[in-house]
């Protein structure tokens, strides 16, 4: 079983190698996650959004559609890829800022956002609690996370976490857990955000909004 420090390492390599396609059209497995985007863009209209951070930006490509729907609001993106954060830059995303650094441990001032955005990137975490309690201390009260990664029903959870995760780690992916709904929420509760939303949706997804009380 590896630690949390190479499957932090087995992370940073994946996307370093996959920073320079991640957004063409021969992205493989990757393309998947552009099908977030739309559902996540929906849950930011239904509030405010005033300052938002962008957990796992990869290339930025999640906030450059933000920008263009929120010309004036202030963009922060964060990835423990120094080749994501590269090509974030790369965009000159006017009124943006791209930080190299780790999500489980926010290098943010508290109260800095009233929205977080979270997609496909929480089942990098080693320690989610950790994430979570940062978003905590990083937004200001009644502030938003919103959070899309994969699932899979229940009876297939197991075989997820233990066989095919680990068989991944082997050949240099850097996943480590695949949540189901209720994991999440407890988690959630834990670090101190109410849930407003978590459920399973269509082509294995994981939806979920949370509220800073």
């Amino acid at each position: 079983m590896k630690t949390a420090e190479q499957l932090k390492a087995l992370t940073i390599a994946e996307f370093n190698k996959a920073a320079m396609s991640f957004d063409g059209d021969h992205a493989g497995i990757y393309r998947l996650c552009r099908k977030d985007y739309p559902d996540i863009l929906r849950e930011l209209k239904k509030e405010a959004v005033s300052a938002l951070l962008d957990c796992g930006c990869g290339t930025g490509a999640m906030l450059t559609l933000v920008r263009k729907h929120y010309p004036d609001v202030p963009l922060t993106g964060i990835d423990l890829s120094p080749e994501m954060i590269r090509a974030a830059r790369a965009r000159k995303l006017e009124n943006a800022e791209f930080v190299e650094g780790d999500c489980e441990n926010l290098p943010f001032a508290d109260k800095s956002f009233d929205t977080v955005i979270c997609s496909m990137s929480f089942h990098h975490y080693t320690h989610p609690e950790k994430f979570l309690k940062s978003c905590v201390r990083i937004l200001r009260p009644g502030g938003r996370l919103i959070l899309r990664d994969m699932t899979v029903p229940g009876p297939l959870l197991w075989f997820v976490n233990r066989v095919e995760l680990p068989l991944g780690n082997l050949i240099g992916k850097g996943d480590v857990h695949c949540y189901s709904p209720s994991e999440l929420r407890a988690l959630a509760k834990k670090a101190g955000l109410t849930c407003l939303a978590a459920e399973r949706r269509k082509n294995l997804r994981l939806h979920a909004v949370f509220r800073k009380p």
